[in-house]
This record gives C-alpha cells, structure tokens and sequence, in this order.
C-alpha cells in the first residue's frame, strides 16, 4: 500500500511542477565577441560557420544541415 501510495505522490509533484513551469518564449542567442580581422560580417551565427567549413572540404549538404545551421544560429552568434 505505501508503495502505491508513494507512486501516486510522485505523480501528483510531476504534474504541478509541469503546470507551474512558464513556457520558453523564443531566447535571444549567446553573443560571443570576436576580434573584427576575423569576421568580415557583422554578425554571424554558430551554424554558418559550421555549414561553411563543410561546404569548404567538399561534404554536401541536406535538410538536416539547414536545420541544424538554423539551431545553432538561433543559439550562438559572433560578433565584432
């Protein structure tokens, strides 16, 4: 009986701590801040650099690729 009882506890903490959590909102991404002679743009994200130094030793690219470079751009940015 405790153990049931116990479970039931437990299951009751799981769901109130579910509906008190605030939903994320969209994030602002990290900035990282880069010397200027390193970037040529202003403003460049995580997934781009990446996306590029694939592209520079000849792996192709697919749909997961532009995914994964949209999150990580949403994620880190390089700045001057």
């Amino acid at each position: 009986m405790a153990v049931v009882g116990f479970f039931k506890v437990t299951n009751i903490m799981k769901e109130e701590s579910k509906n008190n959590v605030p939903s994320p909102g969209p994030s602002k991404p990290h900035r990282v801040r880069l010397p200027g002679f390193l970037l040529k743009d202003e403003e460049i994200g995580l997934g781009d650099v990446i996306k590029r130094v694939t592209y520079s030793m000849g792996i192709p690219t697919c749909p997961g690729c532009e995914r994964r470079a949209q999150t990580l751009n949403n994620w880190v940015k390089f700045t001057r």
